[in-house]
């Protein structure tokens, strides 16, 4: 999910979900997805986006959270996972992460392109290490924006990341998801990208994973 908050899912109408874990694509309220991952007592994973707090800088040590040393409050979802340059395993899945969007203001989590593919770099050799130790690759490749010409838009803020083509290439995951286009009554079609499937989840997404393959979709709502 990302971008656009569901109303009926800020209730107990989410209880309906049957689901294993919350994946956010940024640009949400935290408290949104803290609300989603108590309600349904399910761990949240999530990327920031260009709208987001910026969380940088900050380290929990043995449940304390700290910044530049000193005692600080994490201004992120409580309990959830900030995969943003990470490469975590959570409810089974193995999920790379790379928030923020294209930088065009002076505002948090935006990159240039140059900076955005020197994080890429670096994200990607965490996974390869990971891959090396444990034989597992990456499932899931979670992003605010999507790839350039894979979904984005001409404008500068709502460009995607050419960066994200070498990242899919060589981490090759099932599937990423991405947020940040939002669709304004236009459909939004999955593309394939080296055959990785790129779906854009603004709004919401349940999806199932299987053993191997790409996951299946079965619900939506927005």
């Amino acid at each position: 999910m990302s971008d656009e908050v569901v109303e009926h899912l800020w209730t107990q109408q989410v209880r309906q979900l049957d689901v294993d874990l919350v994946l956010g694509a940024g640009d949400l309220p935290f408290d949104y997805l803290e609300y989603l991952s108590s309600a349904l007592d399910r761990p949240c994973v999530f990327v920031p986006g260009n709208h987001d707090a910026d969380l940088s800088g900050y380290a929990n040590v043995r449940g304390l959270w700290t910044k530049a040393g000193m005692p600080a409050r994490w201004p992120g979802p409580a309990g959830g996972v900030n995969a943003d340059g990470a490469v975590v395993d959570v409810a089974g899945l193995r999920i790379a992460g790379l928030g923020g969007s294209i930088r065009y203001n002076p505002g948090p989590n935006q990159w240039t392109e140059r900076q955005q593919a020197r994080r890429a770099r670096r994200t990607t050799r965490l996974a390869g290490w990971r891959r090396l130790r444990d034989g597992q690759g990456v499932d899931v490749l979670l992003t605010h924006s999507p790839p350039k010409d894979c979904g984005d838009r001409e404008d500068a803020p709502h460009r995607g990341f050419d960066c994200l083509h070498e990242m899919v290439r060589r981490l090759r995951p099932r599937v990423l998801l991405h947020g940040h286009i939002h669709p304004h009554g236009e459909p939004t079609p999955d593309r394939d990208l080296a055959g990785t499937r790129v779906v854009n989840v603004v709004g919401y997404k349940v999806f199932e994973f299987g053993s191997t393959g790409s996951p299946r979709q079965v619900r939506h709502g927005s």
